[in-house]
């Protein structure tokens, strides 16, 4: 019986479970570090324990800072017709590997 949570962090919910790797939103913490993520709902794969938060559990998930990445670059792109003007920026969104420890 796999027990699976779904978290949230940086406003954005995620689907997780024990040993699994999830890249999130950029978390202030050190690589090798460990943080804790508010629990909104729990259950296993069988469908007999099922547990739903108002707004969260008391439960919390606990992950280890894996490393701070950045992810792909965006390129936003601006284009004024007949006056040649041309605009290309730019964007690499910080991003938090986590890999969950214990749910």
């Amino acid at each position: 019986m796999v027990m699976y949570r779904v978290v949230k962090t940086g406003g954005k919910q995620y689907l997780v479970k024990d040993g699994m790797e999830i890249t999130v939103d950029l978390i202030d913490s050190e690589k090798g570090k460990k943080v804790e993520l508010e629990t909104l709902l729990k259950f296993d794969d069988e469908g007999k324990t099922f547990e739903l938060g108002a707004p969260f559990l008391k439960d919390k998930v606990t992950a280890e800072v894996v490393d701070n990445v950045l992810g792909e670059k965006i390129r936003i792109a601006r284009f004024k017709a007949k006056s040649r003007e041309r605009k290309v920026r730019g964007f690499r969104s910080k991003l938090t590997k986590l890999k969950i420890i214990k749910v």
